[in-house]
């Protein structure tokens, strides 16, 4: 049954990482705010003067070789002040993705170029492209087949009876998003204040140019992916307390994912702002569910302009025989700063 079961994951693994290439998908993270330009373009700018974000996640490490994921990513706004009817932003994302024991990796750049229009003090509505370049790679001496079994042991001079195509290959694609905010701070108020109620809703899509994407040379197209999804952060009264739901729906081809839940935030300490000298800060505990797949537990820290969160995929779907329920570890870490001399800002992103 073990056995079974780990060959279905690796299986799976393959055909999800490229190799038939026809059910292709992205990789992604489960602290999907701290790479908000690996689910819209349109986020550059949006919510901060400026934004850098580190990830990184180990994945399946029941199932041979662990899956790693690095990710960075950086935006600014391009004006020093908001404009009366708009600014422009833009950033980009780089990331590095290695999986099994093959070594299957992607390395790709990001570019997003944002405009935003300020619809009135409290909403604004922006949209971006996203130009991206990405080049696929994989090592096909760390894989074993049937036909190099002696009927005793595995033998690696044994011709495996496959068809072994390029290592590696470069590709060109892009990425276009739409993005609506609301905030009724206006900017005035630090992230860890609790009188704040922001909201946010985004559609963005990848991979217009559905590009080749199979070592063995052959025709098949990466699929389009769609994304949707939307946010709100609302203080609770008086108290210390903000709730900060969202969600997320992506579709690519035959495959969806939807991904929803949230995090609590507790208030700490508080800007002064006569002083300057206290620097405010929160933390936010939840969870979130992945349809059909995984259980995702979060903590997040936040002190003035920084950010460290970390969370943890309880694996719930059929792999969990192979994974025993074991799924990801995921650290982030993020700087924010406003507009204005103070670090922070006052919009919860999620």
């Amino acid at each position: 049954m073990m056995r079974k079961a780990i060959i279905k994951t690796i299986f799976t693994s393959l055909l999800g990482s490229g190799i038939a290439t026809g059910f292709a998908q992205d990789i992604h993270f489960s602290q999907f705010d701290m790479a908000p330009l690996q689910q819209n373009p349109a986020m550059a700018g949006a919510l901060y003067g400026v934004e850098a974000n580190i990830n990184y996640k180990d994945q399946w490490r029941t199932v041979g070789a662990p899956y790693k994921t690095f990710a960075f990513g950086y935006d600014m706004r391009l004006t020093k002040k908001r404009k009366t009817k708009g600014f422009m932003a833009m950033g980009f994302h780089l990331f590095a993705d290695k999986a099994g024991d093959s070594k299957m990796g992607t390395t790709q750049g990001n570019f997003s170029l944002a405009y935003h229009v300020q619809l009135d003090k409290k909403n604004t509505l922006g949209a971006a492209i996203q130009p991206r370049s990405f080049q696929r790679s994989i090592d096909f001496s760390g894989l074993q087949w049937g036909n190099q079994y002696d009927g005793m042991q595995y033998n690696y001079s044994l011709p495996s009876g496959e068809m072994q195509g390029s290592a590696a290959f470069n590709k060109y694609d892009l990425g276009a998003g739409l993005l609506w905010t609301y905030n009724n701070t206006e900017g005035d108020i630090h992230v860890t204040d609790n009188h704040d109620i922001n909201a946010h809703a985004g559609f963005s899509v990848f991979h217009l140019t559905t590009p080749k994407y199979s070592f063995l040379g052959t025709q098949e197209d990466i699929y389009m992916k769609f994304v949707l999804h939307g946010g709100l952060t609302k203080s609770l009264g008086d108290s210390k307390v903000a709730i900060n739901p969202s969600f997320f729906y992506y579709r690519q081809g035959p495959a969806q994912e939807i991904y929803f839940g949230a995090l609590f935030r507790f208030l700490l300490t508080q800007d002064s702002k006569f002083t300057g000298f206290k620097s405010a800060s929160a933390f936010y505990l939840g969870g979130y569910y992945r349809t059909r797949d995984a259980v995702t537990l979060r903590f997040l820290y936040e002190y003035a302009g920084w950010g460290f969160g970390v969370s943890y995929d309880v694996n719930t779907s059929s792999l969990k025989d192979a994974t025993n329920t074991r799924g990801g570890l995921e650290l982030s870490l993020r700087l924010v700063t406003s507009l204005s001399n103070n670090l922070g800002s006052n919009h919860s992103r999620y």
